[in-house]
């Protein structure tokens, strides 16, 4: 049973605009893959449905085969636990630690405050941030905050990771790291999408690919074509 689905998925904004034609694929458990296209393909748009912040306007988005046109209420909050999302301007509580920002999902939850510290302290140590654990988000750079929203995005090991351009702000040798970061995710039960416009990566990591042109899934490349797309 596939861990997403979208099944001829078109979504159209007032005045006619639209962001999505008809698209379908389906990621399956355990599997990463990229979603990539010129800016204004409709990469962020095919994210914000998977986190139900938009709505599709023809079509179905399912989730481990729940329709997510029939999730309203507190059923929004349980299902975005499930969906781990790495955000382009990070959303970070100003007020809260770095690691309190981590430990949220963990928080929230229920876990024990011995295992949330555990694993906190021992993500943050792999991503190179165990000394900023107790400072505030402004005074974290830029790449810092991108790492910070990284951990608390994967820290509750969600069925489904979903990133939107993750390493934009990151230099190539931390891009590489994150991305093998993700790419052993999947052993831990985590499919994983990324939306990224950074082709090079993309290539690089050698996973199944899907191009979105104007709104419509153009290509689906499997691992072993990729070296010739």
């Amino acid at each position: 049973m596939p861990v997403l689905r979208f099944d001829n998925v078109s979504k159209h904004y007032p005045g006619g605009h639209a962001a999505l034609a008809e698209v379908s694929f389906a990621v399956e458990p355990g599997e990463m893959l990229f979603v990539t296209g010129r800016s204004g393909a409709g990469k962020s748009t095919l994210l914000k449905l998977i986190q139900l912040a938009e709505r599709p306007s023809r079509g179905a988005v399912l989730f481990e085969e729940r329709n997510l046109a029939r999730v309203r209420g507190g059923g929004i909050a349980r299902h975005r636990r499930e969906v781990g999302v790495v955000y382009q301007n990070h959303q970070l509580l100003a007020d809260r630690s770095v690691a309190d920002n981590v430990a949220l999902p963990l928080v929230l939850r229920g876990i024990a405050r011995g295992e949330i510290g555990k694993r906190v302290r021992s993500l943050l140590d792999k991503l190179g941030l165990a000394a900023r654990a107790g400072a505030l988000p402004g005074q974290l750079s830029a790449g810092e905050q991108q790492r910070v929203g990284i951990a608390r995005a994967i820290i509750a090991e969600p069925r489904l990771l979903i990133a939107d351009e993750p390493t934009g702000n990151l230099d190539p040798g931390l891009s590489a790291e994150i991305m093998d970061l993700f790419a052993a995710l999947p052993e831990r039960g985590t499919s994983v999408l990324v939306a990224s416009h950074d082709l090079a990566l993309v290539k690089r990591m050698r996973k199944r690919v899907l191009v979105l042109e104007q709104g419509r899934l153009v290509d689906d490349i499997a691992p072993e074509d990729l070296v010739d797309a």
